[in-house]
């Protein structure tokens, strides 16, 4: 009688741990951001890239708020959509040129690429078009950089003058 008491509470205290953890992944979801899709995204693009040994290309639909990757040369007719949840009609997501004497200009205080790229490509050797990508969304300018070579986020050196803790 005692062990069948013992297996009891050892199943009631499984089943609380298993309720009470899943309550708070429900609870803890967050919702995700455009530069969040973005990431996944180039990630994406460039698995597809090497994978299948043909270019990558992706543009962004501003209408519809969401990412087509589609085959560069255009023999495969297959398009992948990576759409940003309710992001609200103000969000606005550019490509950026980073060839030499690209201009920028000053828009309430932002700083603002002029010079913009319609398509990135992912190339079939793992690099991508050399480009930053701009999203503007609630009066806000957030340049995500990215290197061409490993088309992942470009690493910030540490500020040697920033004190120690």
């Amino acid at each position: 009688m005692l062990e069948v008491l013992l297996a009891l509470a050892i199943i009631a205290l499984l089943a609380s741990v298993l309720v009470g953890g899943s309550a708070s992944l429900l609870a803890g979801s967050k919702a995700v951001t455009p530069a969040e899709v973005f990431w996944k995204t180039v990630q994406e693009c460039r698995k597809s890239a090497l994978k299948s040994g043909t270019d990558v290309r992706l543009v962004f639909d501003a209408k519809e708020k969401k990412f087509v990757a589609s085959d560069a040369s255009g023999r495969d007719s297959a398009t992948r959509e990576y759409s940003i949840p309710a992001s609200g009609d103000d969000l606005t997501f550019t490509f950026l040129s980073l060839q030499k004497g690209a201009s920028m200009m000053l828009i309430g205080g932002v700083a603002v690429e002029t010079q913009t790229l319609p398509a990135v490509t992912f190339y079939s050797d793992g690099t991508c078009t050399p480009f930053r990508a701009q999203i503007y969304r609630r009066g806000e300018a957030t340049v995500l950089s990215i290197d061409p070579w490993t088309c992942a986020a470009v690493l910030k050196p540490d500020d040697p003058n920033a004190p120690s803790l």
